[in-house]
């Protein structure tokens, strides 16, 4: 498995723009796909983007879509989130997670997950 350590949560206003980056140490980096999932207190954990192994091919939520961007950058081992403008309903608990499943966006099929990150979209 890869390990996966999440930064850049803080709280901004609605509009505003945050970059999360996800570090991964462990096994290759590059045998994954990535993605980005959030978790708003009392809901489910949801989808957010995925990017393929070589960073070729993205998925994003329709919720998302057109405000984030998922890239990765294999040398360094790391995967980011841009998040443009944010809305209040953004505020959730950001994880980074890594999967052996081409392009998957289901929770069960990630096998390693970060710690979270929060992120806090004041109205």
């Amino acid at each position: 498995q890869v390990q996966l350590v999440e930064s850049g949560g803080g709280l901004v206003q609605a509009g505003d723009s945050l970059r999360l980056s996800c570090a991964a140490s462990g096994r290759t980096f590059s045998d994954y796909t990535m993605a980005w999932f959030r978790q708003a207190p009392g809901k489910e954990r949801e989808f957010v983007a995925a990017i393929t192994r070589t960073g070729g091919t993205t998925r994003y939520a329709d919720s998302v879509k057109g405000r984030f961007t998922i890239s990765r950058d294999n040398a360094e081992k790391t995967v980011n989130l841009q998040m443009n403008s944010l809305k209040p309903e953004d505020t959730a608990v950001y994880y980074c997670a890594a999967s052996n499943v081409y392009l998957a966006y289901v929770a069960r099929n990630f096998g390693s997950w970060g710690q979270g990150t929060q992120v806090t979209v004041s109205s």
